[in-house]
């Protein structure tokens, strides 16, 4: 994944056991900044007096629980609106949160696997990413960027989030990939004479170059090249990237 974000985007972690919150920083803090509250009264002044783009929460804190801050924040105009992830047991997420509140960004399981809880917050955080780059562009739908900033995987899987509908150009020295998606889910796609999606795969692997969204261009192409979703797709590129590299380092 990449970590090279920019961290434009302000993560609140609110938890009240400290080790969990020094092992999530370092897990997040290349991705993003970050302000850590001790518990829910602390992370609920700290909200209102700087909101952040999003607010990760343990569930069960003393004093004012992760389900009665997001309450009390939904409930104020200024934050009802900040994306919230909640951190909770698996009984409690499905006996008293998933039930009763409406609006929760994701819901992280207890225990977790800090890599997991990791890849599931940073596609908020590059959500978030690619909408604030979208309030700076110079022109109107169209959001340009760097690979080095966020990677292809990070862009497709934010696109495929956020359900959008675009056309995606991306390119590294001569060779230009056009791809088109629909909701969320890459369609069509092309460098050179491949198509489909070996154009997706070999995409996949640019680490450098320059990127293009525009959201104006996405009727440009009526093409169905690709046999995935956008998912599926993604998963089939790590799974030969893996491949290559067992491949390479066994024939050392």
């Amino acid at each position: 994944m990449s970590a090279a974000t920019g961290k434009s985007v302000r993560l609140l972690l609110a938890d009240d056991n400290p080790l969990m919150r020094d092992l999530i920083t370092k897990g997040l803090e290349s991705y993003c900044d970050i302000t850590v509250a001790a518990d829910g009264a602390d992370a609920l002044l700290k909200v209102i007096d700087e909101p952040p783009d999003a607010i990760l929460c343990d569930y069960k804190m003393p004093g004012l629980d992760g389900r009665q801050l997001f309450e009390k924040l939904r409930s104020r105009e200024q934050t009802r609106h900040i994306p919230f992830l909640f951190m909770a047991s698996r009984g409690d997420i499905e006996e008293r949160l998933r039930p009763l509140v409406d609006g929760v960004e994701d819901f992280i399981p207890k225990p977790f696997l800090l890599k997991d809880l990791v890849r599931v917050t940073k596609k908020v955080i590059d959500r978030l990413h690619l909408e604030k780059l979208q309030k700076r562009a110079s022109r109107p739908g169209v959001i340009q960027g760097r690979l080095e900033e966020m990677s292809m995987i990070d862009l497709m899987q934010s696109l495929e989030m956020g359900q959008k509908s675009c056309r995606l150009i991306v390119q590294r020295g001569r060779e230009q990939c056009h791809l088109f998606f629909a909701g969320g889910q890459c369609r069509d796609a092309k460098i050179g004479n491949v198509e489909g999606d070996d154009a997706v795969y070999k995409c996949v692997l640019w680490t450098e170059g320059e990127f293009e969204i525009d959201f104006n261009a996405a009727n440009a192409s009526t093409r169905t090249t690709t046999t995935r979703n956008t998912t599926g797709l993604l998963m089939e590129a790590m799974r030969l990237m893996d491949e290559a590299n067992r491949d390479a380092v066994g024939t050392q």
